[in-house]
């Protein structure tokens, strides 16, 4: 088993950690308090190609496979979670459920754009009352013909208001549960649909999180993506792309905090010696370390399953789920360890645990990556 990356992946590893510290490390508090989108930086990742890794060089990609991927997010999480969500769901769930079930017509009219940043996309699943469960959506698709008519809510949706396009799953007949389900393409702009209030969430605050009101849209039918019924395994299938994505972010904020801690006790004296040489602390750090390197290999594991044609629902479920409960506890051990510095936001740790608790909610909660895991185990 080679443990090996090539040449091409640590320089695109390098260049997101430099990115980071350069571009996104600047005044990242400041849009943590004022709930800020980072618009500049989102505009230069899509210049270095950041939102479009995935996507083949034919629209507009880089062509990079998915470890390449979770290295570039671990670093831009270790920094800003709330611009590595951004990017999250712009690879993952928009590009890549375009890319791979979109037609001819919609890959070459939006993914460019999109791999490039020039615009962003949204992914839009969860509903007041049905989460990430695909099969309860109240929002309505019905046939009328060449076209749809939409109606319905969708809640925490990311890039909610900055996105240009929407891939919105819906219910057209409810008679054939979740074979009656899919997916269209909505655009900004089309009469009846609405963006909702910017939500004033706990972490990730940079990030845009609206929800969408849909009256009466009319959707044209070239906007469905797949043949009809298809939405339900649309949805499934860039979910389970879309759990690497958030488990390298859940792997970058544990990172973040854990060489933030690192740092700190080697320079925070207490007793007449740096915190490091007391046993408490120097546990602490192994304890972390150790979590994070495991973390870290489920990670790369899902993303080499995903490269090599394998499956990768069990494995991405088993990462998204382990590196998020990594990521809450090394935040909260890294506030612990800067003592009440922690709690400072100018020392980030704060930031960077409140950032954390999200990796437990979205693409799934942690009990739904258990349902996942425990449903291939008992599948045969």
């Amino acid at each position: 088993m080679d443990f090996t990356f090539t040449e091409e992946q640590l320089m695109i590893r390098d260049a997101a950690r430099d990115f980071a510290r350069n571009e996104l490390l600047p005044g990242v508090i400041e849009r943590d308090e004022k709930q800020k989108f980072p618009a500049e930086q989102i505009r230069k990742m899509g210049e270095l190609g950041f939102l479009g890794m995935m996507v083949s060089p034919d629209y507009g990609g880089s062509g990079l496979d998915t470890v390449s991927y979770v290295l570039a997010m671990e670093e831009i999480s270790k920094i800003d979670a709330s611009a590595s969500v951004v990017m999250s769901v712009n690879n993952s769930l928009v590009c890549w459920g375009l890319e791979h079930y979109g037609t001819e017509e919609q890959k070459q009219k939006y993914l460019p754009r999109l791999a490039k940043g020039e615009i962003l996309g949204a992914f839009c699943l969860s509903e007041p009352e049905a989460g990430s469960d695909a099969t309860s959506q109240k929002t309505t698709a019905i046939d009328k013909g060449d076209y749809y008519i939409l109606n319905g809510t969708k809640n925490w949706i990311t890039n909610g208001g900055t996105a240009s396009i929407y891939l919105v799953i819906a219910q057209t007949d409810a008679g054939k549960k979740h074979h009656g389900i899919n997916v269209l393409i909505v655009e900004k702009g089309m009469e009846g649909f609405e963006i909702g209030p910017k939500e004033q969430k706990l972490g990730i605050r940079g990030s845009d999180t609206h929800s969408l009101i849909f009256n009466d849209v009319k959707v044209p039918k070239e906007n469905r993506i797949g043949e009809d019924g298809f939405g339900f395994k649309f949805a499934m299938k860039t979910l389970a792309g879309g759990r690497i994505g958030i488990a390298s972010q859940a792997l970058g904020i544990a990172s973040g905090a854990y060489e933030l801690a690192r740092a700190y006790s080697k320079v925070r004296k207490a007793f007449g010696t740096e915190i490091c040489n007391h046993q408490a602390i120097a546990f602490k750090l192994a304890d972390m370390y150790t979590q994070i390197e495991a973390a870290r290999h489920m990670v790369l594991k899902a993303a080499w399953d995903k490269d090599n044609g394998k499956d990768y629902d069990l494995s991405g479920a088993m990462a998204k789920l382990y590196a998020s409960q990594v990521a809450m506890d090394t935040t909260i051990e890294a506030v612990q360890i800067h003592g009440g510095n922690g709690y400072v936001k100018e020392y980030h740790v704060e930031r960077l645990m409140r950032d954390a608790k999200i990796t437990q909610i979205y693409e799934g909660t942690s009990e739904i990556q258990k349902i996942v895991i425990s449903r291939s185990l008992l599948k045969d």
